[in-house]
């Protein structure tokens, strides 16, 4: 039996590693949660990730490095999922919302591929608000 939201998997994977504070995480492997950790790592909220090839999945892994500041302090504070497969959320250039006021951003996906929400506001494009990362 599939996966109702491979997104939220990721994401709670995440979560629930950085609040445990371990140094990496293993999630499933789709090309949907390949752009959002690229968009993480080039926000700068993880430190890396790299696809696994295993023999225990048939597909594989996306094993992704969470970053830590040097006091050990989290950089990751919190992760919300906004579009849900129950509830899509979508959002017009002008109408994408901000994440605490710009100290956080939010992943969409646009016909331009998956973004920022500054990005998306830059390129003029709408699109499905994935989720929201500060």
């Amino acid at each position: 039996m599939g996966m109702s939201d491979p997104i939220a998997d990721m994401l709670t994977r995440i979560r629930n590693a950085n609040h445990r504070k371990f140094r990496n995480v293993d999630v499933f492997l789709s090309k949907v949660n390949i752009n959002i950790a690229k968009v993480m790592k080039k926000t700068g909220y993880i430190s890396g990730f790299e696809v696994k090839k295993d023999s225990d999945s048939p597909k594989g892994m996306l094993r992704i490095y969470l970053k830590y500041s040097v006091s050990k302090e989290r950089i990751i504070t919190g992760i919300q999922r906004i579009s849900k497969p129950g509830r899509r959320c979508y959002a017009g250039s002008s109408g994408i919302p901000r994440v605490l006021n710009g100290y956080g951003f939010a992943i969409i996906s646009t016909s331009k591929g998956i973004v920022t929400d500054e990005e998306a506001r830059g390129m003029n494009v709408g699109g499905e608000i994935l989720c929201n990362i500060w």
